[in-house]
């Protein structure tokens, strides 16, 4: 038995798995910086506690509005929420938001010392965007908007943004290893869709899947490992090899995975293949940023 607000309560709400989305850019973006010679420690660390702290913010903020909003009923077939439970009341989720949000509004003030003013609006960017995802009159990822949002805040935005940090500038490797790093990630969305789209449907949320079917959500999955991993093959021409290669690797448990997938189809079970992609996601940026780093 779960005590309401306690620390279990709190830790779960925490999702601790989720964080691995967090921690891949900013590592690839760390890696980037090694290949400039401008890996700095200390800016390097507030990069992955904002991020900790953004993901975290952001799962708290879904936990609460998706069931203020009723998403989150009794036929829900993905990971229990907080709120919903009743582990976590609805005033103290609030309160955790609240705090949540200043703590990660700091930690972010604190890198200016290491970039400039023009990473304020970043910042904001992020926390008001991790509202608008399911917040306000048009929560954008009812309306088939998540897709982009990731490729966005877990792609060009820490890659890109850990990485100008250190070095004060943006290349094109940086670009490429960004839209990689996103397209890796939106994996894990196209599964909690894919598995969510007959929910979805009846609670009026219009991701991709729900919109386009099922069969598309299984292309779109696949081709997303895929085109990740073609964009690596760029960084051949700045003699990164390592980086071009090792990430190929990657293919061949996202295809199991996405025929798995295919079996499945449906259900509880799809819980599974959540697992799995997390897991081949973490595979990904880890030989991305192994091949950088060589």
């Amino acid at each position: 038995m779960i005590q309401p607000n306690s620390l279990q309560a709190w830790g779960l709400a925490i999702r601790p798995k989720t964080l691995t989305g967090a921690a891949i850019p900013v590592m690839i973006g760390c890696a980037l910086a090694d290949m400039y010679d401008k890996l700095q420690v200390l800016p390097a660390v507030l990069c992955f506690l904002f991020a900790f702290l953004m993901q975290i913010d952001a799962n708290f903020i879904n936990d609460l509005f998706d069931y203020l909003k009723g998403s989150d009923r009794e036929d829900r077939l993905g990971p229990e929420r907080a709120c919903a439970q009743g582990w976590i009341t609805v005033s103290a989720m609030k309160a955790g938001i609240a705090v949540v949000t200043v703590l990660a509004a700091i930690t972010g003030l604190s890198l200016l010392f290491f970039s400039g003013w023009e990473m304020i609006p970043v910042g904001v960017a992020c926390i008001v965007f991790a509202f608008l995802y399911t917040a306000g009159p048009y929560p954008l990822a009812y309306h088939g908007w998540g897709d982009v949002l990731v490729l966005v805040f877990f792609g060009f935005v820490p890659v890109g943004c850990t990485f100008y940090v250190m070095a004060h500038t943006w290349t094109t490797p940086v670009t490429v290893a960004s839209l990689a790093c996103g397209l890796i990630i939106d994996t894990l969305l196209m599964v909690n869709n894919f598995r969510d789209r007959e929910q979805d449907a009846i609670s009026g949320k219009r991701t991709l899947i729900v919109r386009w079917g099922a069969r598309a959500g299984l292309i779109l999955y696949f081709m997303l490992g895929m085109v990740a991993c073609w964009c690596c093959l760029y960084f051949t021409s700045e003699g990164k090899i390592w980086a071009a290669v090792l990430p190929q690797l990657y293919l061949i448990p996202h295809i199991f995975t996405t025929l798995k997938m295919a079996r499945i189809n449906k259900g509880k079970a799809l819980n599974l293949i959540l697992g799995e992609t997390s897991r081949n996601m973490l595979l990904f940026g880890m030989l991305l940023t192994l091949g950088l780093v060589l």
